[in-house]
């Protein structure tokens, strides 16, 4: 899938899975790419990858040849968001949106002017979705996260900010932005669970897709089900854990 498929199936608010990545290994990351996600996210902000990693993942994605390539970028900046897309994102995630305003200048920032004030450099990109700058516009996807109590407060504004592509639910911030101790904090389900079907529905009713982070694909299959029209499933880091904890409570006998 090319990156302009991929952005009009976003924005058209089909279904989308896919895969969240915070480990530097490119060799899995193709590994991962080759499974069949229509995407793998790449992170940036709490991952632990360098830029040259973020690059080498790119790198690994479009030799997995299936899924697009997303970034969660490390801050709304126009330097942070530029230098991903120039290394070949098909999109950015951007933390910490709480206001229509950062969702406006996360926008800019993905745009080349005169719509954006996105710098032209494409170094990598140039071989994905072209040279042309309005091209590269209308390939480029631009994600918000609500993870925030304001930005769960002024969620309506953000999903109306023209060129807003969607939004994303950072669960575990948000879970603590409703009022959980922890952010796995069950004393505040019922809460969380109205703040996630809130955002949901906003987003549908402006027309915007809606994502959300989830720990399985269990999960993701019901957050796809309430209707979220993208789902990532997380992540390496954790999956390889729970898979060598589980060969070895096997090999133990354990249960």
């Amino acid at each position: 899938m090319n990156a302009l498929e991929f952005a009009r199936r976003v924005r058209s608010r089909q279904q989308a899975i896919g895969y969240w990545v915070v480990l530097d290994d490119p060799i899995a990351t193709e590994r991962l790419a080759r499974l069949g996600y229509d995407y793998v996210a790449v992170d940036a902000q709490h991952g632990l990858l360098g830029y040259t990693g973020i690059r080498n993942a790119m790198l690994a994605i479009d030799a997995g040849a299936t899924s697009a390539a997303v970034v969660r970028v490390e801050q709304n900046d126009p330097f942070a968001i530029g230098r991903v897309l120039d290394a070949g994102a098909t999109g950015v995630i951007v933390p910490l949106v709480d206001t229509a305003e950062d969702a406006a200048a996360a926008v800019r920032a993905t745009r080349y002017p005169p719509e954006g004030r996105r710098s032209y450099g494409p170094m990598r990109s140039q071989l994905r979705v072209g040279p042309n700058p309005s091209e590269a516009n209308e390939s480029v996807l631009v994600l918000a996260m609500i993870e925030t109590p304001e930005g769960l407060a002024n969620v309506a504004e953000i999903c109306a900010t023209p060129g807003l592509d969607g939004v994303y639910v950072g669960p575990s911030d948000l879970r603590l932005a409703v009022g959980g101790a922890t952010s796995t904090d069950p004393a505040v389900d019922d809460v969380f669970e109205a703040a996630v079907q809130k955002i949901a529905e906003t987003a549908a009713e402006a027309g915007i897709a809606a994502g959300i982070h989830t720990p399985s694909g269990e999960v993701a299959q019901r957050r796809l089900a309430q209707g979220y029209t993208y789902a990532t499933v997380a992540c390496d880091l954790v999956h390889l854990e729970q898979a060598a904890k589980a060969h070895l409570s096997a090999a133990r006998g354990e249960r």
